[in-house]
Parts: structure tokens; sequence; C-alpha cells
């Protein structure tokens, strides 16, 4: 079979093409304009219909308007109580031509003394909207009671007749008929009967094009009484209008669709022959790219268009030449490291299925990389929680590192022989479609760290026991002295009793910092009285705030709300705030402990009178002080210094009682404010109750 040319099957194409854009573009625009065309007919009777409609309710409020005018008249009462029928009718014509009104009249029990205009059925119009006169015809009326003659009303009326519907007509643009809604339907031959039909079912307007009567017909409801329509406001277009200007339309769309074709007919094929030539050698040049020949430079042409082509054609080869070059380059160098680092690499898909192990990896799991490709990662590392679960659903560091930018965990991983493996798993943010970890084994860091943590929590409970009976003994001791009159040795002993209880101070900080650490981190949900909690660390502390002749001035809330927690702990709080505010405040100034209760908190803050917070940084200051180990500089510590536990032991144990602690400057600037926020008892008690019903 021949194949066609390019150039043959470019102007075929184009040709066709082009000739069934024309027909599509002129039957569709056929078909829209004429759809065009009955919308903008039909909102236009709607339109001219809603006009006519607010035409004739204006004219009911007018006359509305005019009856009470008429009944406020001080003249009409006037007249009914002189009896001048006479004077009363003449008052009443002049008062219908002034306010272009067809009739009105003066009724007393029911029945009229006096009217103006032609004859009508006042009990009717008395009744107000719009009633039908004995001759057929419409008419708006409305009453009002005349207000200086009590018993009298006011009635006017206004006359729905020709001249008044021509009037509506000029201001509308459209034909407009109002006809009662007996004689809507009078007619069965009528083309409009369906639809009066609705609208009077409904009570509601409607719309459409009658092709029979060759009309656009707009209907709506005036009524009369609410929930009963009596009249009908018809409003109309002619088809013919319409249809002839769409026939001009679519003679001129096909005469100019046609022109348009025969146009681009002829440009597609001079175009064609200029670009079937160089089109082709870029063709031949593109395939050979396509099979891997790089080195083959591209045709050059005379045709500007598809010289750039060519020229970007060109570039993007040598550009695919370099970045080949480039990428084998980096392969070997990416599969070099990553077969000789030490840590185990591996990468998942959004899936979380393992693409790629390297072989550390692959040996500290103990299964080839080919056992791992396609399998889920939580199959594969197998980690275990605290309580036995896998944190592949809730806890997964891969999952969290997708919004968080990356994150580290450790993680304790039972191999398929039954060994256990405590790992360091670090998670990179994901790039496209893959995300890589790396694992580092430590299990024998985490086997020394709990050694030494074991050894940190025996040490420090062995020298708690006979350090509290030291302690003990040495204030027994000095009360004795102190009994005797023996000041100098009294001074020695009460020293020995500042260092042993800083020496107390220490040792509970660091069994603290070990609970804190081995996860040993429950507190007791009892009822607490913090006045008891803040004056018994006063009373542990008053030794050390003595020895630098300083003074706690306690200004708290009475009575203070109770609140849950641990005693002990809490009581550990304000010893561990205490001392550090006796170390950083100056000797001999006061330190003050004081509180604030709101709906839902207890406040308490222990205030000191130090350098406070760095000025250049007092945020950034304000969260690193509640660090662990954080100490502050050399020209700031204090000679006699801690470890830098004490303030991140307050705050965990804060956070355990569901608080929060801060450290913002004192008052007027001088000094720092450590400020505790524990929630209340009947808060706290809230708060349980909603997550044991969630």
């Amino acid at each position: 079979m021949q194949r066609l040319s390019f150039r043959t099957l470019l102007i075929g194409l184009n040709a066709g093409l082009i000739l069934l854009a024309v027909l599509s573009v002129f039957g569709t625009g056929t078909e829209l304009m004429e759809r065009l065309a009955d919308e903008q007919a039909l909102a236009r009777v709607d339109l001219a219909g809603m006009s006519a409609l607010e035409a004739v309710e204006r004219s009911a409020g007018d006359v509305r308007t005019s009856a009470r005018l008429l009944g406020e008249r001080p003249t009409v009462g006037r007249l009914l109580r002189q009896r001048d029928a006479a004077g009363l009718t003449g008052f009443l014509d002049s008062f219908r031509r002034t306010s272009r009104l067809s009739a009105c009249a003066i009724l007393v029990g029911g029945q009229p003394v006096a009217a103006a205009g032609p004859d009508l059925s006042w009990v009717e119009v008395l009744r107000g909207g719009t009633s039908q006169t004995e001759a057929g015809g419409l008419v708006l009326g409305d009453s009002a009671p005349v207000v200086t003659f009590p018993g009298a009303v006011a009635v006017t009326a206004l006359a729905l007749d020709p001249p008044f519907i021509r009037g509506v007509a000029s201001q509308v643009g459209l034909p407009v008929e109002i006809l009662p809604a007996g004689e809507a339907l009078a007619r069965a031959d009528d083309p409009r009967l369906d639809l009066r039909a609705e609208v009077l079912a409904s009570g509601k307007p409607r719309s459409g094009r009658l092709q029979e009567a060759g009309l656009y017909l707009a209907v709506r409801p005036l009524p009369a009484v609410p929930g009963e329509v009596q009249v009908l406001v018809e409003t109309s277009l002619p088809t013919a209008e319409v249809t002839s200007s769409l026939s001009r339309l679519q003679r001129r769309l096909l005469l100019l669709s046609l022109l348009v074709a025969a146009l681009a007919t002829l440009s597609g094929f001079l175009l064609s022959r200029s670009l079937a030539r160089p089109v082709g050698a870029l063709t031949e040049a593109a395939a050979r790219i396509g099979h891997g020949d790089l080195a083959t430079p591209m045709p050059r042409t005379a045709v500007a268009e598809i010289g750039v082509l060519a020229a970007a054609m060109e570039e993007m080869r040598r550009r695919l030449l370099r970045l080949t070059s480039e990428l084998r380059r980096r392969q070997a160098e990416g599969e070099a490291i990553l077969t000789g680092v030490v840590e185990g690499v591996y990468s998942v898909d959004r899936d979380r299925n393992i693409r790629y192990l390297n072989p550390q990896a692959a040996a500290l799991l103990g299964l080839r990389p080919e056992e791992a490709i396609g399998r889920f990662c939580g199959d594969v590392l197998r980690p275990a929680g605290r309580d036995g679960v896998r944190p592949c659903e809730e806890h997964c560091p891969i999952v969290h590192a997708r919004f968080r930018g990356g994150t580290s965990a450790v993680e304790n991983l039972q191999l398929a022989d039954g060994t256990r493996r405590t790992v360091v798993l670090t998670s990179a943010p994901p790039t496209e479609d893959r995300q890589v970890q790396l694992l580092r084994d430590e299990t024998d860091v985490e086997a020394a760290r709990r050694l030494r943590d074991t050894i940190l929590a025996n040490i420090s409970h062995e020298f708690k026991t006979p350090l509290s009976a030291q302690l003990a003994s040495i204030e027994l001791l000095r009360e004795r002295l102190s009994e005797k009159g023996d000041t100098d040795t009294g001074d020695l002993v009460l020293s020995l009793e500042r260092g042993s209880l800083r020496l107390s101070q220490l040792i509970d900080n660091l069994l603290e910092s070990v609970r804190i650490e081995a996860g040993q981190d429950s507190i007791r949900r009892r009822p607490v009285a913090l006045d008891e909690v803040v004056e018994e660390a006063v009373e542990l502390t008053a030794p050390l705030i003595a020895q630098r002749g300083q003074r706690i001035d306690l200004d708290l809330p009475y009575p203070l709300p109770g609140v849950r927690g641990d005693a002990p702990r809490l009581t550990q709080v304000f010893v561990n705030l205490l001392a550090n505010a006796n170390k950083f405040a100056p000797a001999g100034s006061a330190l003050r402990v004081g509180g604030a209760v709101t709906a839902r908190e207890v406040l308490l803050w222990v205030e000191d009178q130090g350098p406070g917070l760095p000025q250049d940084r007092p945020n950034q200051s304000a969260r690193s002080v509640f660090g662990r180990f954080m100490r502050s500089s050399e020209d700031e510590e204090p000679e006699q210094s801690g470890m830098g536990l004490g303030l991140w032991i307050v705050q965990s144990i804060v956070e355990r009682h569901g608080g929060a602690v801060e450290a913002v400057p004192g008052e007027d600037g001088i000094g720092t404010r450590m400020v505790v926020r524990l929630p209340r008892e009947a808060a706290e008690r809230e708060a349980m109750e909603k997550v044991e019903v969630a």
C-alpha cells in the first residue's frame, strides 16, 4: 500500500479540518443563535411582564395612598357634618381629577353619600384590591376611614380600561393585556389557554414560546386577595420579529464561514509546501536521537520557525549528551557511596513499599535486597512499640516526615531470626514518588544508655536514704546548739545543712530526670492544696534563702482553688523554682511568690530581681531556659551552679499535669518571673469527661 506524502496528508488534513470546523461552527452557531434568540425574546417578554405588573401594583399603591389622603382631609369631615352633599360631590370630583383617579366616594354605613366619576359597585370596591364592574371592566380600589367623621369611609378607584393599558404598554415597549381570570379560560381554541391555566393553578408567573400563535408570551398573576388570582397581566412579542433578524444573521455567518474556509485551504496548501521538506529532515534526526544517536547534529533550515525548532532540538541533543554523561557519572558515585556507607539506606514509594535497599541495610535486617523490594516497609523492618503495637499506623516517622520536613525516631526492630535491634530511623522529606530513610544501628548504644540510667538511679537512691537521715540529724543538732547558745558551732552546722539541702535537691533532680528519660513519667491524680505545696517548698528552701540574706514575700490569692495532681512532684517544681531564683537574685533581695485565679486556670509565679532575660533575644531565651542541661553563659552563671536539669524537670512535671510554664520579664522589667499554669480541678474533670465520651 502506497503511503501518502507529508505534503499531501497535510493539505488534505488541513482542508478537511477547516471544512469540518466551518460546518461545526455554522451548525453550532446557528443552534446557539436560535437558542439565544429564544432566551432573549423570553427574557424580554418576562421583563416587560414584570414591568407591567409593577406598573399595575404601583397604580394600586397610588390608589391606596389617595384613599388615605382623602380620609385625612378635614374638608370631608366638615362637609359630612354639614350634610352638604353637593359640596362634598364637588370636592370629590376635584380630588379625583387631581389624583388621576377614575372614581371616588364617601360611604357612611356602607351606603354612598357622595361620589365622583362613573357609577361603580362601591361595596365591591370597598373590599380593596382588584374587582370587576358590572360592565366587565376591572377596577383597582381601596378605602380608608375618614379621620374627622367616625363611621365614614373614603373609597378610591382606578379603572383598568384601554387607555390605562395603552399607557402601560408604552412604558414596557410591548403589547399588554389585562383580563379577568374568568375571561382567560373562556375560549377553548385559544393557544394561550394552557399557559394561562398553569398560572391560575399555581399562582406563579409563566412564560414560553407559542408556536401555533407565533408569539412569545409572559403571563403574570395579579392577586386580588391573598391566595386567589383574579386578574392576569400578559405581555407578548411576535416571533416574526425575532426569526427575520435571525435569518439575516445566519446568512451572513454562512457566507463568512465559506470565505474563511477557502482562504484557510489556500494558505494550508502554500504552508504545507514550505514545511514538508524541513520537517521531514527533522523527523529523521529525531528518529536517530530516539535510537540513541546523540552524535549526529540537527540539519539546518531556512524557515524561521522550523529553524528555531531545529536550533532547540540541537541544543536539546547537546544537553542530553552532557546530561547522559553526568547521570552515568553520578550513578556510579551514588552506588559507590550507598555501598560504602556504614549506615543502612532504603527508599519507599508513597505507599511505603520498599523500592531500594543498600547492602548495609539488608545485612542489618538479615535478608537479601531482592527479598525486601516491593514489600511494605513495616513488614520488612517489623518495628515494635512500647505497648507491643507497631507504630506504622499512628507514629510512623516516614509519614510524619512528609508533613514536618524530616523526622528522626528510635525504633526497636524484631528481626526474622528473633533478635532485637535498636536503630535510629531518620526520614527525609519525599521527592517526587520516592522517600529515603537512613538506618543507624544503636543496639549497643541503647544498652549502654540503659545501663547508665540504671546505675545512676541506683546511686541516686542509695545517696538519698543516708542523706535524708543526715539532714534530720543536722536539723536536730542545730536546734540543740541554738538552745545552748553556741552560735559559732550553730553557723557551721547551718552551713552543713545548706550543703546537704543542695545535694538532696541535686539527687531529686537526677532521679526525676532518669524517670522521665526511662518513660516512667506517670503521676498520681489526687486533690492537691496548692497553698500547702508552696508552704512546704518555702520551708525546704528556707536555709538556702537565709544563707544569702534573702527573703520570700508571699502574696497568694485566698482561697486557692484545688487542683488534681501529685503533691510531691508539685513541691519539687516550686523547690526548683525557688532554688533557681535564689541562685540568680542578688544577696539581700526579695523573692516574690504570687498567684492569680481565672475561670479555668490557677497561675502561680516565682519572681526574682536578678539579671533577667537577655534584652536582645528575650523570646528565644525564654524558651531555651527550659532545655535539658541548659546553663547560662559563664559571666551570668552564679558560683554555685547546677547541671541545668532543674527548669527542664519543672517543665516536664507541669506539662504532665496538663499545665504550662513560661519565663517572662519581672515587674517593671526587672528580673525574671517563672509562671506556672495549672488547670483547675473542675476544668480538668470536665476535659477528662469529654475524652471519655469521645
